[in-house]
């Protein structure tokens, strides 16, 4: 009889033992999707905002407005020196695109005077403005007849 109860307690002891570790596998499956989903999560994404002034425009994961110029080259910044004061490039590398845009129309060009890897969009380089000084700002479009915030409708010369 004692051996009928070692017997017994031995099984309860595996079973529970068995539940336990199955318990373990399905925790450890839920905290690794929780921290893709996070991650995911943490990736910077470029935002379709819309003015009254302007209408929709393309923002960095900040909110401030994108901008291109004029008389920039498809591959090639033509603004550089005392221009980039006032248009500082944009760098931000890693990042999703808003819906209706497509993740292939971004690029980087290697600025010839900073060696720095400037972000495109269909080829051409985009800028901020220095006077856009919160979100929501778009004062740079238009300036000088070769500025203008880009969207997905943007025509490039």
């Amino acid at each position: 009889m004692k051996n009928k109860w070692m017997f017994m307690l031995t099984i309860v002891a595996s079973v529970l033992f068995l539940a336990a570790c199955g318990n373990d596998t399905k925790d450890s499956a839920t905290e690794d999707q929780a921290v893709t989903t996070t991650a995911d999560e943490t990736t910077p994404s470029l935002k379709l905002l819309e003015n009254e002034k302007v209408g929709k425009y393309l923002a960095d994961s900040k909110e401030m407005a994108l901008y291109y110029f004029k008389k920039d080259e498809q591959g090639k910044s033509s603004c550089s020196g005392e221009c980039l004061e006032n248009w500082p490039p944009f760098l931000e590398q890693d990042f999703n695109v808003p819906e209706g845009f497509d993740k292939k129309d971004f690029g980087t060009i290697k600025r010839e005077d900073t060696g720095a890897e400037q972000v495109t969009f269909k080829g051409f380089p985009l800028y901020y403005f220095v006077n856009d000084k919160q979100v929501g700002d778009v004062n740079g479009e238009g300036v000088k007849d070769v500025w203008y915030i880009v969207n997905n409708d943007t025509v490039f010369p």
